[in-house]
C-alpha cells in the first residue's frame, strides 16, 4: 500500500476537520476489515488515514432514549458482535440483530463497526481489481454488463453500474424506518436511513450521498409496540459468505393482521430496494405460508437479471416470503 499520513482525533468535530472536500485523499478507519484491503489492492490511496479509535464513549454505545415511543441509539463505531448480541437490539429492532449475527464470521464480527458496514465500498471484482479501470475507476464502461456478473444487480434497469449494495445491516435499517444522524463542516444534519443511498456512476460517487467531509455519528430506531422486523438472507454457503440476496421486513400485527407493512431488499441492486409491491401484498392481510408467497412475488416484478444471475430471482422471491413468515412468528418448516 502507498504511504499514508495517520491520525487519532480525540472527538467528532476534529475527524471532520481532517476530511478533505473531495473523495481519496483522506479515509476514516473504523474497524479496517474493508479499508485495509482496499489500501492492499491499491484501489484505496490515501494520503491521510483518520482513526476514530478515540472517539468519545458515544460513538460505540447502544443505547435506550426514553422517550413516547422509545428511541433505539446505535453509535456508529459499534461492533458487529455486539449488535448481533446485544438484548437492546434484539428488543426493539430483532432483525437488525439477526442480520448482523450473518454477517462474515467472528473474526469480523467482532473488528467490523455499524458505520463501516453502511458505509463500505461495493464488492465487485472488476472494481476491486487494481488493473481493471471500471466506471468508478473513471473508466467509460461497466465491464459487469457483459463480464462475469453472476453476483451482480437483478435489478438493473436504468443503471449504468450494476453493482449490488454491500450493506447487510441497510435494508433492514430502512425497513424499520431508521434515521442517521451524520456531523460536517456546518455541524450535524439527519438523514432518513432510505435517502442515504444512491447509485454510483463515476469516480466521484460513493454508494451514500455522505459528502467527503462528513460523519456518520449514529443510527437511530423509533420503538414500535408489537413491531415485528425479521432478515433473511441466501448464501451459498454458511461460512464466512457474501448473501447473494437479502429480504428484510419490519411489520405491526394487529388482531392477528400485519400493518405498517415495509419490505426491502438488498445486495439485487446498486441500493437496497424498497418493494412497495410486496409490502402492499401483505398489508391488512395474516402473514400466511400463501400471503407470504404472493408478496415475494410480487418483489421481485420488474427485475431484468443479467446474463449469468437470473436465479438470484428465485432466491430473492423466496427470500422474502420467508422473511416474512420469521417476523410474524411463522413455525421455520425449512429448518426442520
Amino acid at each position: 500500500m502507498d504511504n499514508f499520513s495517520y491520525y487519532r482525533p480525540k472527538s467528532a468535530e476534529a475527524a471532520v476537520g481532517l476530511l478533505d472536500s473531495k473523495w481519496g485523499t483522506a479515509e476514516l478507519l473504523a474497524g479496517g476489515t474493508d479499508l485495509v484491503s482496499r489500501q492492499k489492492e491499491y484501489i484505496a490511496r490515501p494520503r491521510k488515514v483518520i482513526s476514530l479509535a478515540s472517539l468519545p464513549d458515544d460513538f460505540r454505545r447502544i443505547s435506550i432514549l426514553e422517550k413516547n415511543p422509545a428511541v433505539l441509539v446505535l453509535g456508529a463505531g459499534v461492533k458487529l458482535a455486539e449488535l448481533a448480541a446485544s438484548s437492546e437490539v434484539k428488543q426493539w429492532a430483532a432483525g437488525l440483530a439477526m442480520a448482523a449475527d450473518e454477517i462474515a464470521g467472528p473474526q469480523i464480527r467482532n473488528m467490523g463497526t455499524l458505520g463501516g458496514s453502511l458505509c463500505q465500498r461495493n464488492r465487485c471484482w472488476y472494481f476491486r481489481d487494481e488493473q481493471t479501470v471500471c466506471l468508478l475507476k473513471g473508466g467509460d464502461k461497466c465491464y459487469a454488463l457483459d463480464g462475469e456478473n453472476r453476483y451482480h444487480a437483478i435489478f438493473t434497469k436504468g443503471h449504468k453500474c450494476v453493482i449490488a449494495s454491500p450493506s447487510t445491516l441497510a435494508p433492514v435499517l430502512i425497513a424499520l424506518g431508521a434515521t442517521a444522524e451524520v456531523l460536517g463542516p456546518k455541524g450535524k444534519r439527519t438523514l432518513e436511513m432510505a435517502k442515504l443511498y444512491k447509485a454510483p456512476v463515476g469516480p466521484g460517487d460513493r454508494e451514500h450521498v455522505l459528502a467527503p467531509d462528513e460523519l456518520l455519528l449514529s443510527v437511530k430506531v423509533n420503538g414500535v409496540k408489537d413491531g415485528k422486523s425479521a432478515s433473511y438472507e441466501v448464501r451459498q454457503k454458511l461460512s464466512s459468505d457474501w448473501p447473494l440476496v437479502q429480504a428484510a421486513v419490519a411489520l405491526e400485527l394487529a388482531g392477528g393482521k400485519a400493518k405498517n407493512v415495509r419490505v426491502v431488499l438488498g445486495h439485487v441492486a446498486p441500493t437496497p430496494l424498497i418493494s412497495e409491491a410486496a409490502a402492499k401484498a401483505v398489508e391488512g392481510k395474516e402473514v400466511t405460508d400463501e400471503v407470504a408467497a404472493a408478496a415475494g412475488e410480487a418483489a421481485v416484478k420488474g427485475a431484468t437479471p443479467l446474463a449469468q444471475n437470473g436465479y438470484k430471482v428465485r432466491l430473492a422471491a423466496v427470500a422474502v416470503k420467508r422473511a416474512l413468515l420469521v417476523a410474524a412468528g411463522a413455525k421455520r418448516y425449512w429448518e426442520v
